[in-house]
């Protein structure tokens, strides 16, 4: 991760966080595969003048979360269904009680190819618990990273329909772009 030394402000004018929902169960084919974004977070990434990540602090507002698109289905998403599962969403989640979520790295190690491996604690829903992100350069200063996260290990129990027919699987996956090309602040 050949990075600009500095600390760099994150957030959604230098980047996306984007979560994926998949559906199960007998009656999958009703729901949808769902893109959720994460309108509102901020961050502050700290690089050391060697250009290596010494520090990565990351803030979601749970209550920020806009359905983007939903693929599958027996018909399309509405706006409506947009806003519902948004609201169903912000239940879920408790972000009443839990209005952020909070990713904090303690490790990073560099790839082969500009990317690399970033280690720290996710905190969701007061649950505190270890995730790592797979890091990918996409361009100059440019990345792309994944993860996954598993619902029920933060206490959640996944969306259920139709007498448990239609559910959102447990997994839930997480992907993160950022633009990294400009100049890091002071």
């Amino acid at each position: 991760m050949a990075l600009l030394a500095g600390r760099h402000q994150l957030g959604p004018d230098h980047g996306r966080i984007v979560l994926r929902t998949f559906r199960d169960g007998l009656a999958a084919q009703a729901g949808h595969d769902l893109s959720i974004e994460a309108t509102r977070w901020s961050g502050m990434l700290e690089v050391n003048e060697d250009r290596t990540p010494a520090g990565l602090d990351v803030r979601i507002d749970m209550g920020a979360l806009v359905v983007r698109e939903g693929t599958g289905g027996v018909k399309p998403l509405t706006d409506r269904d947009r806003r519902e599962i948004a609201v169903t969403a912000r239940n879920v989640l408790a972000a009443d009680r839990h209005p952020e979520a909070v990713f904090a790295a303690d490790a990073f190690k560099p790839g082969a190819d500009g990317g690399g491996e970033i280690s720290g604690t996710f905190t969701l829903r007061g649950q505190a618990r270890p995730l790592s992100l797979q890091v990918s350069e996409t361009g100059a200063g440019r990345y792309h990273a994944e993860a996954r996260v598993v619902q029920s290990d933060y206490g959640i129990k996944p969306y259920t329909a139709f007498f448990g027919a239609l559910r959102v699987r447990d997994a839930v996956d997480v992907s993160v772009d950022l633009d990294l090309s400009e100049p890091a602040g002071s």
